[in-house]
């Protein structure tokens, strides 16, 4: 079968305006290349078409007739909750001009949400739950709708259907690399994060699939509650392909948390110690959970910086989001880290259920004493199959824009009772990042590896007019785009109020972590016994059968 997987762009804010932040980061689509290449292994005809890419026009309609042009028989669309409209936009103009081609969606939006969405969104044939590669191959070889797991489909009356889950994928070696040869413009018109690489060209690596841990704020509709990796002999083949195929010299691991299984990562040291390829590469960890071999091995094996999701400074808000990190723990990771060699970058998140502009204060005062090398503070955006979003929709004292386009980290959707306005927010917000970008020892930090970030600075000169020419006309339309964003209006196809179709699994999960008191999952599972899924509705969930 011909099939185009397609990575839509997300709203901008600014209609007319150029995508800006393509300039500081524009990664490859990790998710559609990798189904490109599986479907590819299995004697599909896979074509990509990357929304945000180098060559990528500016409209809907320009961006849906590339997408024609390679004459699909089906068009796969891998959407986040803010990609969501955007992806739907390009898949309604195929639907008129092209009824006959099958339209799929795919990623975390359409995992968590489920059935409603095929319910609101006509133009849209079947939805993949979860992990893609099985249910896209069955749909790509002609198989049979009712029988291919994590699908949910239309029948012939127009009844949808949601089959049950598939088993996930138990080995990831099975996975042929990404394709990342079918992506215009890689890997030269593609880059990392400003200043977060020393080597070009750079490109990104997922290496392993869920995470262990249950944060509040993270959704975990896709991978449910089972954590799988690649072997270290495959990651470091992943890399020397990369480095020997397409010139790459960093590797940003994308995993939600590398270190996760400490022996692996120990043996893909020992292999790149062993038989060194020269690259470099970053990679995530959690406080509290390292070493310093550890951290002596992954310097020596080519790290250069390492990520430590921390997300507050106020004690009351980690236990009740990041349970099991302390700030003791972090501040002796962070130590840990540079006493290693490496650079240390703390992952933060401003406006979760419980903020207060005293626990914003802290936070910056705690950031600053830790001595970090780089920051990265995001706006909160609930995501629908994330424990805390019930909280968040339901919560009586504070404030929630259900816009899909905004859910992407860039926008308070969501004003906790401890703030006025937004605009608060906002400044709070501004005041932070420039306190910290402004602050003598950052300052020093960056002005000694000035160098070592010389391509990073040959990008900005680069593309100096557009930034500037951006930054004109942001500061003469302020009160214009101030006024625009208070009148932003809803897209007129996108419904409010739709209740996120978990697994039995996740709903257990989700009462257990948020639960004020602890409980089982025994205890958890009985709060659900009345819930009834409509495949199975004559029973009782086996998960719940299983706890019960």
């Amino acid at each position: 079968m011909r099939v185009t997987l397609v990575h839509p762009a997300g709203f901008n804010f600014v209609p007319g305006q150029p995508d800006f932040s393509v300039l500081a980061n524009r990664m490859p689509p990790i998710g559609i290349m990798q189904l490109a290449s599986w479907l590819e292994k299995f004697g599909h005809s896979v074509q990509l078409h990357d929304c945000l890419g180098p060559y990528a026009p500016p409209t809907t309609a320009e961006n849906a007739e590339i997408v024609l042009a390679t004459n699909p028989e089906m068009v796969g669309f891998s959407a986040t909750t803010s990609g969501f409209m955007d992806a739907f936009e390009i898949a309604a103009y195929i639907r008129e001009r092209r009824p006959e081609v099958k339209i799929v969606f795919g990623n975390v939006h359409v995992s968590s949400l489920g059935a409603p969405i095929l319910e609101k969104f006509p133009e849209i044939d079947c939805l993949v739950m979860g992990e893609g590669e099985g249910a896209m191959l069955e749909l790509a070889d002609g198989k049979p709708m009712a029988g291919i797991g994590n699908l949910i489909w239309r029948n012939e009356t127009g009844r949808i259907i949601v089959n049950p889950r598939r088993d996930r994928i138990l080995d990831l070696d099975e996975l042929p690399f990404p394709a990342y040869e079918k992506l215009a413009g890689f890997p030269h018109d593609y880059h990392l994060p400003l200043f977060a690489y020393a080597k070009k060209h750079g490109a990104t690596m997922i290496t392993s699939r869920g995470c262990p841990y249950t944060c509040s704020f993270c959704d975990r509709t896709v991978f449910e509650r089972q954590y799988k990796t690649n072997s270290p002999q495959y990651i470091y083949d992943h890399m020397k392909y990369l480095r020997d195929k397409f010139g790459v010299w960093h590797i940003n691991m994308y995993d939600d948390l590398f270190t996760a299984k400490k022996q692996r990562v120990m043996d893909l040291c020992e292999l790149l110690i062993a038989n060194p390829l020269g690259m470099q590469f970053n990679c995530a960890i959690r406080a509290g959970h390292t070493s310093d071999e550890m951290l002596a091995k992954l310097k020596k094996a080519g790290a250069l910086m390492v990520s430590i999701g921390i997300e507050s400074a106020d004690p009351d808000m980690m236990e009740r989001h990041k349970a099991g990190v302390t700030l003791e723990a972090v501040r002796e990771t962070v130590h840990q880290i540079h006493a290693a060699g490496l650079r240390a970058k703390g992952l933060f998140i401003f406006g979760m259920p419980g903020e207060t502009p005293e626990t914003v204060r802290t936070t910056s005062d705690f950031i600053l004493s830790l001595g970090l090398d780089e920051m990265n503070m995001t706006k909160f955006s609930p995501l629908h199959g994330a424990p805390i979003w019930e909280e968040c929709v339901n919560d009586p004292t504070g404030d929630f824009v259900e816009d899909w386009r905004l859910m992407n980290c860039l926008n308070f959707v969501y004003k906790p009772e401890g703030f006025e306005t937004r605009e608060e927010m906002d400044a709070l917000y501004n005041w932070h990042v420039k306190r910290f970008y402004d602050s003598k020892g950052y300052r020093r930090r960056f002005a000694k590896r000035l160098w070592q970030h010389r391509w990073s600075l040959w990008h900005v000169l680069k593309h100096l007019p557009e930034t500037i020419a951006a930054a004109r006309y942001f500061s003469s339309n302020k009160e214009q785009l101030e006024k625009a964003k208070r009148e932003f209006k809803l897209h007129p196809r996108q419904p409010v109020g739709l209740k996120p179709m978990l697994s039995t699994d996740l709903q257990i999960d989700n009462i257990v972590s948020m639960s004020p008191i602890k409980l089982t999952r025994r205890e958890a599972a009985k709060q659900i016994i009345p819930v009834v899924y409509e495949a199975s509705a004559c029973c009782t969930p086996p998960a719940v059968q299983a706890a019960v």
